[in-house]
């Protein structure tokens, strides 16, 4: 199968897309509980959501590394997610692209939300030679993000981790038939200038 070298893939519903991001459960588990992110959940940092499940897989080690135990699925609307695509800059300067290093900065240092792409992974967590966004949200974003858009929090860790241990067992086909059915995020030409790089 031919796939573009940058798209978005996702589950998504007509009004909803889901990100993942996973943090240590003093996080995590009220972030669930509650439907929305804590108070410990600090609004003035840059938060990173990805809309691949398995690129959030290799970030995360599965749901193992230190302070990522715990994976959520976090539904958004679209309309707020496309609101940080429109408004944001892509994470490195790009030749050609922006008219110099230092307009670069600039908009990089505005923009409340940050385009980045990086290699999408396969159950192995090789990496792909096609890319999976991962958008960075700071300022205006992250308050808009918890507070405005989030429509509902999911723990999915014990789903990382069955799909883990199948993988290991070496049943790659029963991980793949467990994994979120993301397919191609639908993406207006009003957006598409924001998405190059």
């Amino acid at each position: 199968m031919n796939e573009a070298q940058r798209r978005i893939r996702a589950l998504h519903t007509a009004s909803t897309i889901t990100v993942y991001q996973a943090y240590p459960p003093e996080i995590g588990l009220p972030a669930v509980r509650q439907g929305h992110f804590p108070a410990a959940w600090k609004r003035d940092r840059m938060t990173w959501i990805k809309p691949s499940f398995l690129w959030m897989m290799y970030r995360c080690g599965w749901g193992t590394k230190p302070g990522q135990e715990t994976v959520l699925a976090v539904e958004i609307t679209r309309t707020g997610f496309e609101w940080a695509l429109r408004n944001a800059c892509l994470s490195s300067y790009v030749r050609g692209l922006h008219p110099d290093l230092s307009t670069w900065r600039r908009q990089v240092k505005r923009a409340p939300a940050r385009v980045q792409w990086d290699p999408e992974r396969d159950l192995r967590l090789r990496a792909l030679p096609y890319r999976s966004l991962q958008l960075g949200l700071s300022g205006e974003a992250v308050r808009r993000y918890a507070d405005e858009w989030t429509v509902s929090i999911s723990d999915v860790t014990p789903l990382a981790q069955e799909i883990h241990a199948l993988v290991g067992r070496g049943d790659v086909e029963s991980a793949a038939q467990r994994l979120p059915q993301e397919r191609e995020y639908p993406v207006t030409d009003g957006l598409t200038a924001h998405l190059r790089s």
